[in-house]
């Protein structure tokens, strides 16, 4: 992996650049806040580790200045500041995860190998969509063919299940929980009735439908052909 070190104390930085280039990871480091902001902005690193006391810029600052640039490198803060409060603080500037000094190296490096393994950070979305068919999770509409569909909360929620499993199989156990929270049978039809209406709002005036049921099964959302 390649590493950043950002730490102001040179003898502990220079032991952890050694450490972890021994066990094969290219390391860089820097000791102020400005070189460490400035590394951090502009290469690209697989995990960061960054010391919460620094020169010029402390490592919370550099947290929300490369979040709000973009930049999502987990980050790994090292401090020497073990309260509750300090520890909120550095994960909601933007830290992936926290380590009070004094630490032992076996530690941090099974935490930057974690750090490593977590997927990437996904941009959140704001619109579902399959053929015609638009969802937008923030103004909370729905559309088809560029005409509004009007939906009550309970069809907006089943739509936008069945938009996040498109082509698969949705049953009608997979609804309850998500959408009603049921983790139990009512022994009612509400799925069915619920579904009802839903299809006759989004297919209905359509050439082509786009809910299906699947016989025994559940239902899917398909791309029409």
């Amino acid at each position: 992996m390649k590493l950043l070190i950002v730490e102001d104390d040179r003898e502990a930085g220079a032991y952890l650049k050694r450490a972890l280039s021994e066990v094969g990871h290219t390391v860089d480091a820097a000791t102020g806040g400005r070189s460490g902001l400035m590394l951090a902005a502009g290469e690209t690193y697989d995990v960061i580790i960054l010391d919460r006391m620094l020169p010029e810029i402390d490592g919370l600052g550099i947290l929300r200045t490369i979040r709000a640039s973009g930049v999502k490198t987990p980050v790994l803060l090292l401090t020497a500041l073990g309260g509750i409060d300090d520890r909120v603080e550095g994960l909601e500037a933007g830290a992936d995860d926290y380590l009070i000094k004094p630490f032992a190296f076996a530690e941090l490096l099974a935490r930057v190998n974690a750090l490593a393994r977590r997927p990437p950070a996904q941009e959140m979305r704001t619109e579902l969509a399959l053929a015609d068919l638009r969802l937008d999770l923030l103004k909370r509409t729905v559309s088809r063919a560029g005409r509004r569909i009007d939906l009550q909360p309970r069809e907006f929620q089943i739509l936008e299940y069945l938009l996040r499993h498109a082509g698969r199989v949705v049953t009608r156990t997979m609804l309850l929980e998500s959408v009603w929270d049921f983790h139990f049978d009512p022994k009612t039809n509400i799925v069915e009735t619920h579904m009802s209406r839903l299809r006759g709002k989004v297919d209905r005036g359509h050439g082509v439908e786009l809910i299906h049921t699947v016989r025994g099964a559940g239902y899917v959302l398909r791309e029409p052909g």
